[in-house]
């Protein structure tokens, strides 16, 4: 009963559409804008930095709530659910008739609250790629990938790690259009006086 109070739990909290009803509250419906995702960087592009940083927050905050909840409810499954649980509220939200985001600041979240060492490694994975290539995305993709890995470098369990590598998978799969458009260079650009 613990697991499934805590799986729902997190679902609902994972489920909060924190960009799209920060943009509502300025007239603004972020689904039409941009890239049409309910993320940081659509809400930083279209919106500004500081509505970008508080929606990066408040999703990491809710994949980092995700995990305590199932710490404090139960062992390591019903962390590992919960977690999953959030990140799949987030990609597919009850409140947006199952739209969502790409999960990647709620996945942040998450990783945080397992282990800072895992957001420290993803941090420096996305700044370097971003730097490189100027594409934001392609950054989110690689920094979700490094998780496993590191996951494996410092010898977390088997079960962490295996949501690691399912984690970047979907990362990926929620990012397929991005690297459609990659292939195709018509995506985004960040450069040194805003994007392209």
């Amino acid at each position: 009963m613990d697991t499934f109070l805590a799986v729902v739990i997190s679902y609902l909290i994972g489920s909060i559409p924190f960009g799209y009803l920060l943009a509502r509250l300025k007239g603004i419906d972020i689904m039409e804008h941009g890239s049409g995702n309910i993320g940081a960087t659509n809400v930083w592009r279209n919106m500004g930095p500081v509505p970008g940083l508080a929606v990066l927050l408040l999703d990491m905050g809710k994949g980092a709530a995700a995990v305590l909840i199932g710490k404090y409810l139960g062992g390591i499954e019903t962390e590992l659910l919960a977690a999953i649980a959030a990140i799949c509220g987030h990609s597919w939200s009850v409140f947006l008739r199952f739209k969502g985001g790409k999960m990647i600041a709620t996945g942040g979240g998450v990783v945080l609250a397992m282990s800072p060492i895992l957001v420290l490694v993803g941090f420096v994975v996305w700044i370097t790629t971003v730097a490189v290539t100027r594409y934001v995305s392609l950054g989110s993709i690689l920094a979700a990938v490094s998780i496993p890995v590191t996951m494996a470098i410092i010898k977390m369990s088997p079960w962490h790690i295996t949501f690691g590598a399912a984690m970047a998978v979907l990362a990926v799969y929620k990012h397929r259009a991005n690297i459609s458009r990659i292939l195709d260079g018509t995506e985004f650009k960040v450069t040194k006086g805003g994007r392209k």
